[in-house]
């Protein structure tokens, strides 16, 4: 039976305000097609079923994200500025370009002062030297091993959200549990068959194709054809769930959304537009277990811009969004997880045209809740030259090291051996259970 019952379709989002310059090919994804900079994917419960642990809010900077520039070790000294003469961050008291210190070892980058705040409260959290221990620099390879959470294996096939998703399958028997809306479903969301997901690109765009004077008669057709009124059999009770999450979003697009407690999401941001809606469905309590989204654009190969350029700018909108996001949801937060991930870090030297290629450790940012955060984790390698990876951040921390306890302790799942198969994780303790 095709997952695919129904056409919806979600024009697609404003234009990013980072533009993607020359440099900055599109990402192309796993399956051949083309990612666009953001695509927002829900998971849902059945209406009325709230999941028992956190909400988790997967961020992916696709690209590979300058982990060196983001979480900077100022502490290092030479052995830093020496590899990064012109993009290297100035340490604290360096002015309005210097780090935001955090521990007197490690600092922010000036466009992470939203998160600062967030740090300071105990709920967020930095892990150094993390990623996916397979050595790729290839973006399509390490996207896949990453999403799938099986470094160096091709034929898996399933991502690890899914796999968390499908192991807790008998808290809900609906076959629509996972519903995604878009029009790419990530490789994190991609199951065995037991798992569906729609995209959606637009709470306000979300309807069936077709002449908007023919809408109401396809679906009266579709509805009777389906038996969507008194569903009696596996097929109609899928169908009967499409057309109450149509009607749950048309719902909420009716409505003009307003930010709580004074958050404010950055104007024409088309990352920032993606969270907002996140918060509006976690809000409304239509049983949200998951969202992924993206934002790309971090393959920095030249005129990187850490200190007032491209990459600064970047930055800014992902900590605007995600700082306006938290403020939004209040004591939401309490039920919710967010944890960011980009596929590789850059090497660790500069190149000739001011840019950083394709490296290997990164960073993770992770806040919420149930977060043990003001805290920057992991064993730092350094970045003395014996101490580097082929020219890289050495990856000390997995990071299914990381999802793993999230996992555990704030989705309430126990079977890691499923979700990450040929795994044993090591718990940093960055969570409080939930």
């Amino acid at each position: 039976m095709s997952k695919q019952l129904f056409q919806v379709s979600s024009r697609f989002l404003p234009a990013n305000p980072v533009a993607r310059t020359k440099r900055q090919p599109a990402i192309v994804g796993v399956d051949g097609s083309a990612l666009p900079n953001l695509v927002p994917q829900l998971a849902f419960a059945p209406a009325g079923q709230q999941p028992s642990g956190d909400v988790l809010i997967c961020i992916f900077q696709r690209g590979g994200m300058d982990g060196l520039s983001a979480l900077i070790p100022y502490a290092e000294g030479a052995n830093y500025y020496d590899l990064r003469p012109t993009i290297g961050v100035p340490a604290p008291g360096g002015g309005a370009t210097a780090a935001i210190d955090l521990d007197g070892k490690f600092g922010l980058h000036p466009s992470l002062l939203p998160f600062k705040d967030i740090y300071d409260a105990g709920k967020l959290a930095v892990v150094a030297a993390t990623g996916s221990v397979d050595p790729t620099r290839s973006h399509f390879d390490a996207m896949r091993f990453m999403e799938q959470a099986t470094p160096g294996n091709k034929t898996t096939g399933t991502g690890w959200i899914a796999r968390h998703l499908e192991s807790i399958a008998s808290q809900n028997t609906s076959p629509f549990r996972a519903v995604g809306l878009g029009s790419s479903v990530p490789a994190s969301l991609r199951s065995s068959g037991t798992l569906s997901a729609l995209a959606l690109e637009s709470i306000v765009d979300f309807h069936l194709q077709g002449r908007w004077d023919q809408i109401d008669k396809i679906r009266a057709e579709l509805s009777s054809l389906y038996s969507v009124a008194a569903p009696t059999d596996l097929l109609g009770r899928q169908s009967k769930l499409v057309f109450d999450t149509i009607d749950l979003l048309d719902t909420l697009s009716s409505t003009t959304y307003t930010a709580a407690n004074g958050a404010v999401y950055p104007a024409d941001d088309y990352f920032a537009f993606g969270l907002m809606q996140i918060a509006q469905l976690i809000k409304a309590q239509v049983g949200l277990e998951v969202a992924c989204i993206d934002i790309g654009g971090w393959d920095t190969h030249e005129t990187e811009g850490t200190n007032g350029g491209y990459f600064s700018d970047l930055l800014g909108s992902f900590a605007k969004g995600i700082a306006a996001l938290y403020t939004d949801l209040g004591t939401l937060t309490q039920k919710v997880t967010v944890v960011t991930m980009s596929e590789f870090g850059r090497r660790a030297e500069e190149n000739a045209s001011h840019g950083t290629d394709h490296g290997h450790g990164n960073c993770m940012f992770v806040l919420g809740g149930g977060v043990q955060g003001g805290k920057v984790y992991g064993n730092w390698p350094t970045l003395a030259p014996d101490k580097l990876d082929d020219g890289d951040l050495a990856i000390t921390t997995d990071q299914r090291d990381v999802l793993a306890e999230l996992v555990s302790k704030r989705l309430k799942n126990p079977a890691l051996t499923q979700v990450f198969p040929n795994f044993t994780p090591s718990p940093l303790g960055m969570f409080t259970a939930a």
